[in-house]
This record gives C-alpha cells, sequence and structure tokens, in this order.
C-alpha cells in the first residue's frame, strides 16, 4: 500500500517482533530496512523485557528476494558506486550483529529466500521453513558473488554442498534445507500466525519449537527449471558426485569431471549434464571468485569473511559484470549477458585475487 512503511517494529508481550513490508517487491531489502533492523536489535539487546526477536514477512510470496537491485544498478549507472558500497557496508554490519545476538532470533521464511534475505535469517539462531520455503544464492548468474556471509555459511555445510549451491545457484526446498542445516525446523505455513503468538509468551524458545515441528519430507530439490517427474534433482539423490565433483581446485575442474560423469551411463549422468550446463551460463569471474571464498571462507573466522567480502563487492561495485547481469536478468530481460571477461580461461589468479586484496578503507564491525 502507498505509504506503507518498508519494515515493521513492534514489542509483542516477551517479543521484539520485525515484519518486511515490501510485498510487492518480493521483500528487497533497501538501505532504510537495514538501519530499521539495526537500530530496533541494539535497542532490543539490552532490554530485559524482550526475550526473543521474531522476523518475519509480508505477501507470502518471499521472505526477501534480496537486496534491491533496480536501486543498485541505477546508482551504478549514475556513477554513485559509493552509495551502494555505504549500503553494503551497513548491511554486513548488520549480518554479523545478527551472527552474534545474544537473544534466540527466529526468522519465519515463507517463500523465497535469497541474497539480503538470507543475511537478516541464516545468522540467527532459529530458521524456519514453511510450506513455500526455497532457498537459493545465485548470485553468479547477475555477475556478483555469494555475499552477506555466504563466506562463512557455504563452506560449513555438509561436504561439498555449499560449492555446489554457490556455483549453480539452485533452489532448496524446506526438506533440503532442514538436511543441510539452513533452516533449523520445518513448520506448516498455516501455523506461522499461531506460532507467533506462543513465541510472544513466556514459554522458551526451543520447546515452542519443538511442538510446532514438523518432520521434514523428502522434496525433490533444488528445484532445477529443467527437472522433470522422472529426474530426480534432489540433493541427497546425488550427494556423493556433488562431494566428489565440487572438491575439485578449480571451476574447470569442476566442469571437467561433470562432464565425465555426463557422459557415463551412471545415475548421475543427466544430472552432470544439466549442471554443467547451469554452470556455463554464469559469469565466469563470479564463478571463479565464488570458488576462492569457499576455500579460504572454509578456514576464515566470521568477522574475516564479512571483511573479505566487502573488499570484493567494492571491487565488483566499479566492475562491469554486475550491472551486465542485472541489465539481462532484471531490467531488459532478455537473459543475454555479456560476460567480460567471457570465458573461464580469461580469468587469471591476479584478477581474482586483486578482488580480495585490502582496501583503504576497510569494514568496521560493531
Amino acid at each position: 500500500m502507498p505509504n506503507e512503511p518498508e519494515i515493521l517494529v513492534e514489542r509483542r508481550g516477551t517479543a521484539g517482533v520485525i515484519t518486511l513490508n515490501r510485498p510487492a517487491a518480493l521483500n528487497a531489502v533497501t538501505r532504510g530496512m537495514v538501519g530499521t533492523l539495526r537500530e530496533a536489535l541494539t535497542r532490543w539487546r539490552d532490554d530485559g523485557a524482550v526475550t526473543r526477536i521474531i522476523i518475519t514477512a509480508a505477501g507470502g510470496r518471499a521472505f526477501s528476494a534480496g537486496g534491491d537491485l533496480r536501486q543498485i544498478y541505477e546508482a551504478g549507472r549514475a556513477g554513485r558506486q559509493e552509495e551502494s558500497i555505504a549500503f553494503w557496508r551497513e548491511e554486513y554490519a548488520l549480518n554479523t550483529l545478527i551472527k552474534r545476538y545474544p537473544k534466540p532470533c527466529v526468522a519465519l521464511i515463507d517463500g523465497i529466500v535469497m541474497g539480503g534475505g538470507v543475511g537478516i535469517s541464516v545468522h540467527g539462531s532459529h530458521r524456519l521453513a514453511g510450506d513455500r520455503f526455497q532457498f537459493a544464492m545465485p548470485e553468479v548468474g547477475i555477475g556478483f558473488f555469494p555475499d552477506v556471509g555466504a563466506t562463512w555459511f557455504l563452506p560449513r555445510l555438509p561436504g561439498a554442498i555449499g560449492t555446489y549451491l554457490a556455483l549453480t545457484g539452485e533452489r532448496l526446498k524446506a526438506a533440503d534445507a532442514v538436511a543441510v542445516g539452513i533452516a533449523t525446523h520445518r513448520v506448516a505455513s498455516a501455523r506461522f500466525s499461531e506460532l507467533v503468538e506462543a513465541l510472544c509468551g513466556a514459554a522458551p524458545v526451543d520447546a515452542i519449537l519443538a511442538a510446532f515441528a514438523e518432520p521434514a519430507e523428502p522434496s525433490p530439490s533444488p528445484q532445477s527449471k529443467s527437472a522433470v517427474a522422472d529426474f530426480d534433482c534432489s540433493i541427497d539423490a546425488h550427494r556423493t558426485a556433488i562431494d566428489r565433483i565440487f572438491a575439485a581446485g578449480s571451476v574447470e575442474e569442476i566442469l571437467a569431471l561433470l562432464d565425465a560423469e555426463a557422459a557415463t551411463a551412471s545415475c548421475d549422468a543427466r544430472w552432470a549434464g544439466e549442471v554443467a550446463a547451469t554452470i556455463r551460463a554464469k559469469a565466469p569471474l563470479s564463478l571463479k571468485i565464488a570458488l576462492e571464498q569457499m576455500r579460504r571462507g572454509s578456514k576464515w573466522s566470521f568477522e574475516e569473511c564479512m571483511r573479505a567480502e566487502f573488499r570484493v563487492v567494492s571491487r565488483v561495485a566499479y566492475g562491469h559484470d554486475f550491472y551486465e547481469g542485472i541489465r539481462a536478468v532484471i531490467i531488459d530481460k532478455d537473459n543475454r549477458p555479456q560476460w567480460r571477461p567471457a570465458t573461464l580461461a580469461e580469468v587469471t589468479a591476479e584478477t581474482v585475487e586483486r578482488h580480495f586484496a585490502p582496501l583503504e578503507s576497510e569494514l568496521v564491525l560493531p
């Protein structure tokens, strides 16, 4: 509705309740929303009457589809990259605040959760997956990279699943998300309102969630557009192949292993061909940055991961691919991005390393 606030903040019983309120924009996160969230969380952190935080979203289609890419695109095309960099500086500080938060932080996720929406949910203590839950970090498909702490949490998923998600942008539905740890509980969407009321009372959060949680039924997920009824593309179905192939040392090696698998008569052959085609459509520079994140992030602290992401984003903001990706996918919707460099072979180790180099103005975390 016109003049509706982008984010609703209220105190209900023992809970601080935050509602993302841009349903027409799939609750895309703006700089104003980041500021409001950070102010509320900081205030409630020191309020003894608030014992837990609830983060939910309006509309039902999306918890949050990520950052507001149109705003970032328009700022970049107008030469105002520093505005976007200031947004990321504040967003990454918010991600860190949630990661360190001393009270239970419960995100009720129904519908799409991507990018910036992941950043304000996955770092909290409890992540609840509703019926329409769909998680993805699809940034390499728009010339960007998995940020908002993905350098930390993706490498810590079981096996090589994090690398698989980073390089393909594939979606997880509720069952796979619970299985790998992205979500902590599966709760029916119809019970979300009842659950919020219960969480606003005095009973312990874990006891309430245990009463509402349901078994995570198996689901064929991630859901690629090419998936058909006779093709099981779930994480579990291809777990052995994922762990073997995506442990390789380079994007080129991963693709070679996928191609080799696709040429066999194994049960993973069709899946491997689909995945190889998916990766080849992504931005070459983004793919190599993302793989480097996964390798380095597995050894870094959370704070080191966030500082590295700020270094990378400060370079990507002045590059070509991010704006070209937004143009192709969001603005013109021709889905024909012209990447620079155009091939993996043109992306040198030195080019990738420059994105991780220290800045004159580093990210300062709260």
